[in-house]
């Protein structure tokens, strides 16, 4: 059996990671890429449980064996999306450019009082949504992130942009606490972004097909969503090569009911739906899938205690499971490693 994702160490100590930093802030983002080219043989090299993953995962999308080059493409596209963070977190916008796809559709979603959830994946680079609360100065953006999962680049990116942490939201909190302080953000108009394509060890997951094969889909962000009544966007920042991006918003629903009843099968059906337009969108540029594990046969356990989770809308309760337990905290600047 293969290990589990959070099993695998972050890529790079703090030294390393502050060095590129230093060096694509004071030199340039065109010199610093140069230094991806000998991360990229580091991670080829040293890092078989990720090589062996982009040579499965490659082959699934691609539908024939890759090769090396192809394989090092993918963790030198991943590795530029890390170094970019850099860049999109110290507010240089203008070194890229970003295609913005949906986005008035979103505004339009936004009021004072009710804000929005966004649900994400490790497809592309999700610390490009940064450009909509830079674009859009009365956006506040708030991301949940488990903080203990990558803590040398998490701490230098906040430290980069304070203002980041000072929206983050501890995932790893307890399930209650996270679903009152998302409700907190999103009563003040916020927009609340979670990643939905990881399960921590655990948490509970639901099978459904993707890319042509069984996977495991956490179920808390859906959990939490159904529980919230807001609407719920899904949004993917594409790296297209160079300083291209293109960023993807899309509604998933405008208010996800999940009935107690038929609970489980329409969570079966809902998180089926965004595992379709997940794969909608990996297979418009395979090497933005950033799932360096065996995303297909890694196991999970399906079922947890409950939680209790006081309902906004009366006076009795909801119960969630293993909401806030797992990845839908993993945010943009809490992606560090290949093997993360």
């Amino acid at each position: 059996m293969s290990p589990h994702w959070t099993q695998r160490p972050e890529g790079g100590g703090r030294f390393a990671l502050r060095l590129i930093m230093n060096i694509g802030l004071k030199f340039g983002r065109p010199t610093a890429r140069l230094i991806l080219y000998p991360i990229t043989l580091y991670f080829y090299f040293r890092r078989g449980p990720e090589r062996r993953a982009s040579y499965a995962f490659l082959e699934r999308a691609f539908g024939r064996p890759a090769n090396m080059w192809q394989v090092m493409r993918h963790i030198h596209r991943f590795a530029g999306t890390i170094l970019d963070r850099v860049f999109l977190l110290a507010g240089r916008m203008r070194s890229f450019e970003i295609n913005i796809h949906g986005v008035e559709e979103v505004r339009a979603k936004l009021q004072p009082d009710r804000g929005m959830l966004l649900l994400g994946a490790h497809l592309g680079s999700f610390e490009v949504l940064r450009v909509l609360a830079d674009s859009h100065r009365d956006i506040r953006v708030c991301v949940l992130l488990d903080v203990q999962q990558t803590p040398a680049l998490t701490d230098m990116l906040h430290a980069l942009n304070p203002d980041v942490a000072r929206n983050v939201i501890d995932a790893t909190r307890g399930g209650t606490e996270v679903v009152l302080a998302l409700s907190e953000a999103l009563q003040q108009g916020a927009v609340a972004a979670m990643l939905a394509d990881r399960a921590r060890p655990r948490e509970p997951t639901i099978a459904v097909d993707f890319m042509g094969a069984p996977a495991q889909f956490p179920t808390a962000p859906f959990v939490i969503a159904s529980m919230i009544d807001v609407p719920l966007v899904l949004c993917f920042g594409l790296y297209r090569g160079g300083k291209r991006y293109d960023l993807y918003f899309e509604t998933f629903a405008d208010n996800l009911q999940i009935s107690r009843r038929e609970r489980q099968a329409e969570l079966q059906a809902v998180v089926q739906r965004f595992a379709h337009r997940l794969e909608h969108h990996v297979r418009i540029d395979p090497y933005n899938w950033f799932n360096f594990y065996d995303f297909w046969t890694n196991e999970t356990v399906a079922a947890v205690a409950p939680i209790k989770v006081p309902d906004q809308q009366d006076s009795g309760e909801r119960m969630a499971y293993g909401v806030g337990s797992g990845d839908a905290g993993d945010n943009p600047g809490g992606q560090s490693a290949v093997g993360r």
